[in-house]
């Protein structure tokens, strides 16, 4: 099993990092893209700090860039780092794109495969033509050429982080790999009969992907306060982000079991009493999206995300540096134990 880390941007603290978790053996570090930095600037600065570690997107926002840009940015990326950039898309959600880039939140599914096309054919080096719903390239009735890129054919490996059906099955269909977050290994059909669905279209399964599933990591005694404590950070998620009517953590959630939960924290929540929203949350959603405990208790927890078929953690970190790569260097000692030896 793979290990990635995750860092918010590039400064000081995380160059050290990144290089430090690229000699320790980590996979690939992957960069957020929220509403303060953009995650393409700061790979490109660890691109030239670095020489083996795989540099992604954790994720790149649908829709903030036309799809030739962000085929213009990827294909940058795979020449400055040398074929290690990986593109993380997700489709973020209405507050985001209509209240911060000004772009329609009105059919992000189809803008996710057409985004996805429209890449391939730029990066394959093929002459730029698309006729679909969200992108018509070139516009018709207009001075438009269909152009080809200047620069030359490259590979960009797309991971998208889905929640739903629909995008899950999508996933499956068209991606290299998946970002799952929210995911439990205990419950991870929810998600693995979607993406399984939408890779048999393609005539591939899901081993065919890189799964890679995010999570907090604790080396602790008081596995209980760890995981009360992450379960209390999900009530932000649960109540803040998306609407009442939909918010895509929260019907995850419930397909996993916590729909009475999840109702109960947005409730509190929009209601103003965010300390009682975030002790509403199950302690089972900080424990299970989480690897928190002693070593043996989080080594139980790997081999149950090995069997589910999770293939890469990507793990967040907290702390000061020392204690960041040294909690790096026992998960990555673990992850390389052999199945049923240390997860």
């Amino acid at each position: 099993m793979r290990v990635a880390v995750a860092v918010s941007g590039a400064g000081p603290d995380d160059v050290v990092f990144v290089e430090e978790a690229e000699r320790l053996g980590a996979d690939s570090v992957w960069v957020a893209e929220a509403w303060g930095y953009d995650a393409f600037t700061p790979l490109a600065f660890l691109a030239a700090r670095t020489s083996r570690i795989r540099l992604a997107t954790g994720i790149a926002q649908l829709g903030a860039r036309t799809p030739a840009l962000l085929a213009m940015s990827s294909m940058s990326m795979q020449e400055l780092s040398g074929g290690r950039f990986l593109l993380g898309l997700g489709t973020s959600g209405p507050q985001v794109m209509e209240g911060w880039h000004g772009v329609r939140f009105s059919a992000p599914l189809t803008m996710t495969r057409e985004t996805i096309e429209v890449l391939r054919t730029v990066a394959a080096g093929e002459r730029l033509v698309h006729d679909g719903a969200v992108y018509r390239l070139p516009l018709p009735d207009s001075a438009g050429r269909a152009i080809r890129s200047m620069a030359p054919p490259v590979p960009v490996p797309v991971y998208l982080a889905a929640l739903g059906p629909k995008n899950l099955a999508l996933t499956g269909e068209l991606a290299d790999g998946w970002l799952a977050n929210a995911f439990m290994p205990e419950t991870a059909a929810a998600f693995l009969e979607p993406l399984a669905a939408g890779a048999a279209r393609a005539g591939r399964t899901v081993a065919d992907l890189d799964v890679v599933v995010p999570v907090g990591v604790e080396f602790t005694d008081d596995e209980e306060e760890a995981a009360r404590r992450h379960a209390r950070g999900y009530a932000f998620t649960i109540g803040a982000m998306g609407n009442r009517s939909q918010n895509f953590y929260n019907a995850a959630f419930e397909r996993q079991g916590y729909g009475d939960d999840v109702r109960a924290v947005q409730e509190l929540w929009l209601a103003g009493d965010r300390d009682r929203a975030a002790d509403r949350v199950p302690v089972d959603l900080g424990r299970r999206t989480n690897l928190l405990g002693p070593r043996e208790v989080v080594a139980e927890r790997i081999a149950l995300h090995r069997g589910a078929g999770v293939t890469t953690l990507q793990a967040k970190l907290t702390g000061s540096l020392d204690e960041r790569l040294g909690t790096l260097g026992t998960l990555l000692e673990l992850c390389a134990e052999p199945a049923g030896q240390g997860g």
